[in-house]
C-alpha cells in the first residue's frame, strides 16, 4: 500500500519504518527541514535499538523516504497516518491542535477518499472531532480510524512487529478492510486485531497506560511499607506475582516512572474524568505516589549524609527514564539530581545514551563521564537510577576502592545486598532489609 506518516517523532518514525519493512511504500513527513536531512542521511533523532538499521535498509530499497512536502505526500497516498505530538497543557489535558491541523491539511490536499489513521495518543472524542473537521472542509468521504500505539521505548521495533494486540477503532467495512490489509503481515503471528468504535479504542490506550502506571506505583508503595515493617519487597513481589491473576511484569520497585507516555497519559485521563464530572480516585493516587517516589532516592542520601551536601561528590549511574532509550522526559533522574545540586553537592553523571538529552533538560551544569567507572572516582555516594544492563554486574572492588566512601543507593534493586555487604560496601536499596557492610 502507498501511505504517508505525518510526524517523525518517536511514534511516527518507528511506525513508518516498520510499515516500510512490512513491504508498504511509506513517505514520512516532518516540517523540520534539518531533521529530514539528517534522516535522509541515516541519522536518527532518537536512540532506539534496531531502528537505525531498518531506516537505512528501507531507504536503500526505496520503500521509505523522508520529506517536508506534506501536500505531495498526501496526494500520493491512500492511507495517511497522523503521528504528531499531543503534549500536556498546564491543566493536564492533551493538546490536539497539531492533530486537527493535520486533518485540515488532509482535507485540503487529498484528491481521493483517504483512510486517515490517528496514531497519536489522543483524548476520547478526538476521532469524532477529526471526522467533523474533514467533513467541514471536503466533500470526499474520508474514513477516520483510531489506531493507538503500544510501543515500549527500548523495544519498539519488536513491539510493532510482534504486538500483543492491534486495536482499531473505526466505522464501516471499508476502513476495516484497509486495516486488515495494512497489518496482514503482522497478523500471521496469530496475535489479535481488535475492532471497536473509535471512542473505545481511544480509551483503551489511556486505560492500558494508567493500569501499568498503577502497578508501578502500587509496588513502590508496598516497598516503602516493607521498609517500615521489616519485610523484603523482593520476596513479597515474587509471592504476590506468582498469582496468575497478578503476574510479575511491571511489578518491580524503582525510582518512579517517567518518559513521554505514562505521566502525560495519566494526567490526560484525569482531565477527561474531570470534564465528565467525576474523580478517578485510584488514578489520582497513582500520580501522587509516583511524584513522591521520585524523591525517595535523594531522601535516602540526605538522610545518610545530612541536608548540607557541600563538599560531597555524588556519582549517578543512569539518566534516561528507563534502559534502552535516550529519553529523559520526566525522568526520576531530573528530580534526584536537582535535589543533590540544591543541597550543594557536586554531581557526576553517566549514562550510555542519555547524557546529551539530560544536559538539554536539566537546569544544572553537572559533570559527565565517558564510563561508569570514571564517575566513581572520589565519590562519596553512588546512586543508581536506571537499570542499564552494564550496571548489573559491576566491579565491586572498583566501587570500594575508587570511591572516597563506598556507599551505594540502588534505585532499582539490581544488586545483591549480601554480596555488597560482604565486599565492605554500605548498601541502601528499596524495600529490602539493610545489611551492614563487613569490615
Amino acid at each position: 500500500m502507498n501511505l504517508c506518516v505525518i510526524g517523525t517523532g518517536y511514534v511516527g518514525l518507528v511506525a513508518g519504518t516498520c510499515l516500510a519493512d512490512l513491504g508498504h511504500k511509506v513517505i514520512c513527513v516532518d516540517n523540520d527541514p534539518a531533521k529530514i536531512e539528517r534522516l535522509r542521511s541515516g541519522l536518527l533523532p532518537i536512540y532506539e535499538p534496531g531502528l537505525a538499521h531498518l531506516v537505512v535498509r528501507n531507504v536503500a530499497e526505496e520503500r521509505l523516504c523522508f520529506t517536508t512536502e506534506a501536500a505531495d505526500a498526501i496526494t500520493r497516498s491512500e492511507v495517511v497516518f497522523i503521528a504528531v505530538g499531543t503534549p500536556s497543557a498546564s491543566d493536564g489535558s492533551a493538546d490536539i491542535s497539531a492533530v486537527i491541523a493535520v486533518a485540515g491539511m488532509i482535507a485540503r490536499q487529498a484528491t481521493v477518499p483517504s483512510t486517515v489513521i490517528i496514531k497519536s495518543t489522543v483524548p476520547v472524542g478526538t476521532a469524532d472531532r477529526v471526522r467533523a473537521h474533514l467533513a467541514s472542509l471536503s466533500d470526499l468521504p474520508h474514513e477516520v480510524v483510531s489506531n493507538p500505539e503500544f510501543l515500549k521505548e527500548g523495544a519498539a521495533v519488536d513491539d510493532f512487529m510482534y504486538p500483543d494486540r492491534i486495536i482499531v477503532g473505526c466505522q464501516g467495512d471499508r476502513a476495516r478492510a484497509v486495516m486488515e490489509r495494512l497489518y496482514k503481515p503482522v497478523l500471521r503471528t496469530g496475535k489479535p486485531i481488535l475492532f471497536m468504535d473509535n471512542r473505545s479504542a481511544e480509551m483503551s490506550k489511556y486505560a492500558s497506560n494508567a493500569f501499568l502506571a498503577t502497578r508501578i506505583s502500587f509496588i513502590n508503595e508496598i516497598a516503602r511499607l516493607c521498609e517500615a515493617v521489616g519485610a523484603d519487597v523482593d520476596a513479597v513481589r515474587r509471592g504476590a506475582g506468582s498469582d496468575s491473576r497478578i503476574g510479575h511484569r511491571f511489578f518491580f520497585p524503582g525510582a518512579g516512572y517517567g518518559g513521554s507516555c505514562f505521566p502525560k497519559d495519566v494526567r490526560a485521563l484525569q482531565f477527561t474524568a474531570r470534564e465528565a464530572g467525576m474523580d478517578l480516585v485510584i488514578v489520582d493516587a497513582v500520580e501522587r505516589v509516583n511524584e513522591d517516589q521520585k524523591k525517595v532516592l535523594a531522601g535516602k542520601v540526605l538522610e545518610r549524609f545530612g541536608h548540607d551536601l557541600r563538599g560531597r561528590r555524588i556519582a549517578v549511574w543512569g539518566l534516561a527514564f528507563k534502559p534502552g532509550t535516550d529519553d529523559t522526559r520526566e525522568a526520576p533522574s531530573l528530580v534526584t539530581v536537582d535535589a543533590f545540586v540544591r543541597a550543594g553537592a557536586t554531581v557526576v553523571g553517566y549514562d550510555p545514551e542519555a547524557a546529551e538529552e539530560f544536559r538539554k533538560r536539566s537546569p544544572h551544569a553537572i559533570q559527565y563521564t565517558r564510563t561508569s567507572a570514571e564517575a566513581l572516582d572520589g565519590a562519596d555516594a553512588l546512586v543508581v537510577i536506571t537499570e542499564w544492563p552494564e550496571f548489573r554486574n559491576p566491579n565491586l572492588d572498583a566501587i570500594r576502592t575508587r570511591m572516597r566512601t563506598p556507599v551505594v543507593f540502588d534505585g532499582r534493586n539490581i544488586f545483591d545486598p549480601a554480596e555488597m555487604a560482604a565486599t565492605g560496601i554500605e548498601y541502601h536499596c528499596l524495600g529490602r532489609p539493610y545489611l551492614p557492610p563487613r569490615e
